[in-house]
């Protein structure tokens, strides 16, 4: 097997030039994702049978839960690379999602609220799907506290891999929370590897709205790791020259 793009990840000259050839594709996707995504679903979607248009708050809580996981997983996933094969883009990475991560996990606590307000009739119950999410939250306030707390860099990117892949361990628990205990969360409506329990005018419009967060994290998460690498790659030569251009360019 050919390992050489593999390898080509771990140089930030070779990601910098890549993901800025990547960045406008996955910029323009999410913004007509997003677009299409919502107009179908708080427009032309149809109100649920039990909950009336306050269901519609699914088309930003759900894929905002799954971009807050998958973030967390990938965290762990750079926290092993940069601890074994010891490419510090891993770190770059790291560091630059967890912001975004933080954020998902408080979009999807803040609509979750807001949903379960008129479905339960409290805005928070200590609930094991609630609870296992907040516990998400503050892992990522400790990746990111740990990241610019220790002053050297390769200590504090240490520090923070082994606390992603250790605190990968809750993903497992948000997602079968259900299922282990009896909770007021309802079970998941929407499924990757199943057939959604919702008829396909709802879960399309929530599939596109999904793809369309993925796409945002992805362009987001570019951008933030190329100006990263280049404070971080300010000595080279190359770095030197983008920044020239670069201020040329908007000057």
């Amino acid at each position: 097997m050919n390992w050489t793009w593999f390898h080509k990840l771990g140089s930030p000259k070779w990601f910098y030039e890549i993901g800025g050839r990547w960045l406008p594709w996955f910029g323009w996707a999410a913004a007509i994702l997003l677009l299409v995504g919502t107009v179908w679903g708080l427009a032309f979607a149809p109100q649920d049978y039990q909950q009336g248009n306050s269901f519609r708050i699914i088309y930003i809580h759900v894929p905002a839960a799954f971009l807050a996981q998958s973030i967390y997983v990938m965290l762990a996933a750079a926290g092993l690379v940069g601890l074994v094969w010891k490419m510090k883009l891993a770190d770059v990475a790291l560091q630059q999602a967890a912001p975004i991560g933080a954020w998902m996990s408080f979009i999807a606590l803040l609509t979750g609220a807001v949903w379960g307000k008129p479905t339960w009739g409290a805005w928070w119950v200590w609930d094991a799907r609630l609870t296992s999410m907040l516990i998400l939250l503050f892992l990522y306030f400790g990746i990111i506290a740990l990241g610019q707390a220790i002053s050297n860099r390769d200590s504090a990117a240490k520090a923070c891999a082994v606390l992603a892949i250790v605190g990968v361990v809750n993903i497992p628990i948000i997602k079968y929370s259900v299922e282990w205990w009896n909770t007021l969360h309802q079970p998941a409506t929407f499924k990757i590897t199943e057939k959604p329990a919702m008829p396909a005018e709802m879960w399309l419009p929530l599939l596109v709205m999904v793809l369309g967060f993925y796409c945002f994290f992805a362009a987001v998460l570019i951008m933030r790791m190329r100006l990263e690498v280049l404070r971080r790659e300010a000595r080279a030569s190359w770095a030197k020259a983008e920044v020239r251009a670069l201020v040329e360019k908007h000057a």
